[in-house]
């Protein structure tokens, strides 16, 4: 029997159109390894359309009142929210992913972020009007940047659209917006959502792979170019942005370091991170993916982890009682994979280490110790259900090793210590440090890292005012 596979289209200037060209590119449900869709792989024609439509776009939407747009985007949010069941089915079958905790942990926190953006665009201050030179008063005006290219990854791809979306437009900008490439439907049908309420041509997505992205970074028209992805792809947005000296947005990878000191509770330590390491499967840049233990209880800490990872379930979106589901795709498993099967002779698997099943994208939730602070599993994103455990002496050896890495996105402190966790948390290199939890995350709060893990920052006030611009006017009193 023939599967029949649903066509998906691109959304631009309100329109939902095909590849100019007629190319597609087959997308995979990972629960069952299957395709289940196609979707548009876009070239040069299909990203000037969408460019396009942008940019006729811009001048009305910026001018429009920050009022205006606010009570748009609370119309965004309520039809999300009145749909949430119809975004999580799709988003279940554009990642896997358990039906329940996609609506609570992620249809829930976008509807939110929206509703925080919206009243945000009423927000953005500067400068006071004032005399700085005798018979003239400057003033300070905070305008949109323009035309926006937004690339969005494969692990959060509804989540990270509205952290790229929701500020650019509460800000006046209009949005280009390209899905990852194994995920692009739960993109689509918010698409259709958002342009049933905006004006054609102020939210466009274009979908397609690496190259469609790479058109659109190094099209003339955007003024800023956005990514959450890896460093690799973050160096190469850098690079073709800096031809003509487009703004740049990178939220990039992250190896976070977790920090377990003696005096910490293991038994509510161990839990937690368990949670924050094997949530959406591990991939999250943010999971605490790499333990560090002082070596008095090193031993009862792991065989806590290794308890509660053995206790964790992996398995289908319908199922109540699963953590995760599976991984994204055929070559995030082989990754996964990969590095435990490169493991050094020294490391241990105190819990997993396998795929599951024979069909689907599905993996162990995996504890592994004895690691050394040069160990390739220590030093680069697995990107995986796996929490690596190293042991240290002191809080000088646990700077050392934490902050030993070429990531710096996030980070966690695990004492009841508390003039210990503030000197962890300034001399910890990362662009967030949680003390005693890991990775809840807060519209109010930024969110974005340091060195290889990216600049800029999404959510709060901090990520509106990067999708702005600052200009100084001046004017004679004696005109």
């Amino acid at each position: 029997m023939t599967t029949v596979l649903r066509t998906l289209r691109n959304h631009i200037g309100g329109e939902s159109l095909d590849a100019a060209d007629g190319r597609t590119i087959e997308i995979v449900n990972p629960v069952t390894g299957e395709p289940y869709a196609t979707s548009p792989l876009s070239g040069r024609a299909d990203v000037d359309a969408a460019m396009g439509a942008a940019a006729a776009a811009f001048p009305a939407w910026r001018d429009t009142t920050p009022a205006e747009r606010q009570r748009l985007l609370l119309k965004i949010a309520d039809a999300f929210e009145a749909r949430t069941g119809e975004l999580v089915a799709v988003e279940s079958e554009n990642t896997g992913k358990p039906l329940g905790l996609t609506a609570s942990e992620e249809v829930a926190p976008m509807v939110d972020q929206i509703r925080f953006f919206a009243g945000a665009a009423r927000l953005l201050e500067g400068r006071s009007a004032g005399e700085y030179m005798d018979g003239m008063t400057s003033i300070v005006r905070r305008e949109p940047v323009g035309v926006c290219a937004q690339v969005a990854p494969w692990n959060y791809p509804m989540l990270m659209a509205v952290w790229k979306f929701a500020p650019a437009l509460a800000a006046g900008n209009t949005v280009v917006l390209k899905p990852s490439d194994t995920t692009p439907a739960s993109t689509l049908l918010m698409a259709a959502i958002v342009g049933s309420l905006l004006p054609k041509g102020v939210f466009n997505v274009v979908c397609g792979d690496r190259d469609t992205g790479r058109l659109m970074v190094e099209h003339p028209t955007p003024a800023m170019a956005s990514i959450t992805g890896s460093v690799r792809a973050g160096k190469q947005v850098a690079g073709s942005a800096a031809k003509d000296v487009k703004r740049v947005h990178l939220e990039l990878g992250g190896k976070a370091p977790v920090v377990v000191f003696a005096d910490a509770d293991i038994a509510q330590a161990a839990l937690g991170i368990s949670m924050a390491g094997f949530f959406n499967a591990g991939q999250d840049c943010t999971a605490a993916a790499r333990v560090l233990v002082q070596e008095s209880v090193h031993d009862e800490f792991v065989t806590a982890l290794a308890r509660a990872a053995t206790g964790t379930k992996t398995g289908r979106p319908d199922d109540p009682d699963v953590l995760y589901g599976p991984l994204n795709n055929a070559n995030q498993l082989t990754q996964v994979s990969g590095f435990i099967e490169r493991l050094p002779a020294h490391a241990r698997i105190e819990a997993g280490g396998h795929r599951v099943g024979d069909k689907g994208y599905f993996y162990a939730p995996t504890v592994v110790s004895g690691l050394q602070q040069d160990d390739e599993i220590i030093q680069n994103e697995v990107f995986g259900p796996v929490i690596t455990v190293q042991s240290f002496r002191d809080e000088a050896q646990a700077l050392e090793y934490a902050n030993g890495v070429d990531y710096a996105l996030a980070s966690s402190v695990w004492t009841k210590d508390h003039a210990r966790a503030m000197r962890m948390s300034k001399k910890l290199d990362f662009g967030c440090v949680w003390i005693n939890t890991h990775i809840p995350l807060v519209a109010e709060m930024p969110h974005g890292g340091f060195k290889q893990s990216g600049y800029g920052k999404d959510l709060s006030a901090y990520g509106f005012e990067d999708y702005t611009r600052i200009k100084h006017v001046m004017t004679s009193l004696d005109a």
